[in-house]
């Protein structure tokens, strides 16, 4: 099954999209007796996030001519994401992963991949339609994408160079130090994160990768996209932006000069009941490009970020049914008092307002 969508989209997202095989039961790997089949790809993330809040998304990416690729892209139109972009190798596999059912961030949690000369290693500029990866208002791509081969790093910088007529580049940094063969993954990363207009990291990987403590920190290093979004975790996000009404800006050449002051915005995340924080900081990004594409406030996308993330945080896979925009819209404006008691557990994205609001 392939989806089409018509016309423009909102958003195109380019990266490799994976099958996943998650845990019937906890433990080790090594004592799992068996996984159930899911979908997994920061990018495809994204798009299958953003169009489930009623945004026309495009994936771009390549499967194998294989059972796999086939309920990838399936499963990924389900969504509503157009596909038809999506190319098949006849002579490359897709990627699979398979991990426990436990939190990434505790010592116990393991994941194995097996995408080593996949399909979508094989993106390049001359297998990638660029018709499609130019035809959103915003296109997403990811740092991950620049570790699977050469062919790809080079496809990253190109997207990520600023030209005239280059869509807004959406680009989170998901520094993976395991994907990268060379010791260089992370300067690379700093190198196409400058190029990007809008830009995700979180406050942990930006001192794992480049050294950089704190906020400010972070935005010295990258002062030139037009909007930087600094994830730290449970205490929330940071957003320096040149224009707090503007969405975001056309990319124009230039270096660092005549870079104008920020607007510092923090909003503390709500609390949740984390079952899982697989797929959240994918889900954090759809839901502050939603906000950024409805022309809301920079306060607003970042509370629509935590509220997309929160709906992925209290799932076990890498996808959740977000909330519905009129149900996040109203835990968005919610005054400050309400917004820190705010308590989200298993199932609130489906739940009525009232059964949220309460610590």
């Amino acid at each position: 099954m392939t989806a089409t969508v018509h016309g423009p989209v909102d958003v195109v997202c380019l990266g490799e999209s994976m099958v996943t095989f998650l845990p019937t039961q906890g433990g080790r790997l090594a004592d799992v007796p068996s996984f159930v089949r899911g979908i997994g790809g920061a990018e495809s993330n994204v798009a299958c996030a953003l169009a489930a809040a009623g945004h026309r998304t495009r994936w771009v990416g390549r499967v194998g001519a294989d059972g796999f690729g086939e309920h990838l892209v399936a499963a990924i139109a389900a969504y509503g994401v157009d596909t038809s972009a999506v190319e098949r190798d006849p002579e490359r596999p897709t990627g699979v992963y398979f991990r426990t059912a436990a939190d990434r961030a505790t010592g116990s949690h393991e994941v194995l991949y097996y995408r080593a000369g996949s399909a979508a290693s094989a993106m390049s500029l001359s297998t990638v339609p660029e018709e499609a990866v130019r035809s959103g208002r915003i296109l997403h791509l990811s740092g991950i994408t620049a570790a699977l081969s050469g062919d790809c790093l080079a496809l990253m910088r190109h997207l990520t160079a600023r030209r005239t007529g280059r869509p807004p580049v959406s680009f989170d940094v998901n520094h993976r130090p395991g994907l990268w063969r060379t010791p260089s993954g992370a300067g690379v990363l700093l190198d196409l994160a400058r190029g990007a207009d809008i830009v995700f990291v979180g406050e942990d990987e930006a001192e794992e990768a480049w050294g950089l403590r704190g906020a400010p920190s972070i935005r010295a290093a990258l002062p030139e996209p037009e909007v930087l979004v600094v994830k730290q975790g449970a205490r929330g996000a940071t957003v320096f932006a040149r224009s707090a009404s503007s969405p975001v800006l056309p990319p124009t050449p230039g270096g660092r000069s005549g870079i104008a002051p920020d607007t510092v915005t923090h909003v503390p995340a709500p609390r949740v009941e984390v079952v899982a924080a697989v797929g959240a900081g994918d889900a954090f990004a759809a839901g502050f490009l939603s906000a950024t594409l409805r022309g809301l406030s920079v306060h607003h996308r970042l509370r629509h970020g935590h509220l997309m993330a929160a709906a992925n945080l209290t799932v076990a896979g890498d996808l959740a049914t977000p909330p519905s925009r009129a149900h996040a819209d109203r835990l968005a404006d919610l005054d400050g008092s309400a917004w820190e008691t705010l308590h989200l557990g298993p199932g609130w994205s489906a739940a009525a307002d009232e059964e949220v609001r309460t610590a």
